[in-house]
């Protein structure tokens, strides 16, 4: 497998770190816990974070964890929609290609990293039943992480930004 070290990743890709970390205080925000420090984008291991104050109710703290997978997506996907909608039509102009380039990045980073779910798992301390039923998420979440590895994420974010605008578009047509 093709190796690239994190800290390029994390500069080419910095637009979907900043949006992921964004979508764990804005989650954070919807459920007024309160947020200590927020790093959006930074060279290191980890490339941003959000410090915040545990949940009342430990779903909420799942939802903070897991909220990049519905954000990242969903803006990846919305940024990059009228591009791919544009290259259908032959035209491949560099603001479509910038478009694209957002939206894949973006998108690449909405699996929640192991701190996220570490961060979960840790508000579930001495919760067994509550522990069996996010252990499937959690799996999942390794899963997501393990396989940035084998570029999961990259593989995803192209999905998200080209594979699903153009099967959206067939359908509409």
């Amino acid at each position: 497998m093709f190796l690239i070290p994190g800290f390029i990743i994390s500069l080419l890709t910095f637009p979907g770190i900043i949006v992921h970390e964004f979508a764990h205080q804005l989650f954070c925000r919807l459920f007024h816990v309160p947020v200590f420090k927020v790093c959006y984008f930074r060279l290191g291991n980890p490339a941003g974070y959000v410090l915040h104050e545990k949940p009342k109710e430990d779903w909420q703290q799942v939802l903070i964890g897991i909220g990049p997978f519905f954000v990242n997506t969903i803006l990846g996907l919305l940024i990059a929609f009228p591009a791919a909608a544009a290259f259908n039509f032959h035209d491949d102009s560099p603001l479509n290609a910038i478009l694209i380039y957002l939206g894949a990045s973006i998108a690449m980073h909405s699996f929640p990293s192991r701190g996220d779910a570490e961060s979960i798992w840790k508000n579930l301390e001495g919760k067994t039943f509550k522990k069996i039923l996010v252990s499937p998420l959690m799996l999942l979440i390794y899963i997501g992480a393990f396989g940035s590895i084998v570029w999961l994420d990259l593989i995803y974010g192209v999905a998200v930004t080209v594979w699903l605008p153009n099967l959206l578009i067939k359908s509409m047509a």
